[in-house]
């Protein structure tokens, strides 16, 4: 006993007009961020300072970044609000620049204030997928006190967060 097989000819098919297959996929969602550098302005006397870092993104999804400062100034390490006419902080200033494409390319940019910072303060990609890293700028400000900043050490934390849309 042997058993064939044969290819189906055009006439045994002939009153099908169309056929659907069914075809499904997928692609996990990724948001990552590259190491942001410490920046180092040496000495703070001199107001107007600023140091840019250019920070690897990769989202393949809208996202949201929140940042959040710790102190919402570079602050002296013993004495946040200084002592007697001297400051213990120096304010400064967040620009971020993020480059997105939704379907055309865009820039969004936004500044804050370090104070504000505090609380957290949020930037979308606005529908938009990260297509070359993000631009990240500190610019000091001038301190307020006339006799000028309390010797020692001054440091800020800031954090920043992506989570995807």
């Amino acid at each position: 006993m042997g058993i064939s097989a044969s290819p189906a000819s055009a006439q045994e098919i002939s009153n099908v007009k169309s056929m659907d297959i069914a075809v499904q996929g997928s692609i996990a969602q990724r948001c990552q961020m590259g190491a942001i550098p410490t920046a180092d302005f040496g000495d703070l006397t001199r107001p107007g300072k600023s140091a840019a870092a250019k920070v690897a993104l990769d989202c393949n999804m809208p996202f949201t970044m929140l940042i959040k400062a710790q102190n919402g100034a570079l602050t002296h390490s013993e004495m946040p609000h200084g002592q007697g006419p001297y400051a213990g902080s120096v304010p400064y200033s967040l620009d971020v620049e993020l480059p997105v494409r939704r379907p055309t390319t865009e820039m969004i940019s936004k500044v804050f204030e370090g104070r504000s910072l505090v609380g957290g303060q949020a930037i979308s990609s606005a529908g938009g997928i990260a297509i070359d890293g993000l631009l990240l700028r500190l610019s000091l400000g001038s301190v307020s006190s006339e006799a000028g900043l309390l010797a020692g050490q001054y440091g800020e934390v800031i954090e920043i967060t992506i989570a995807p849309n």
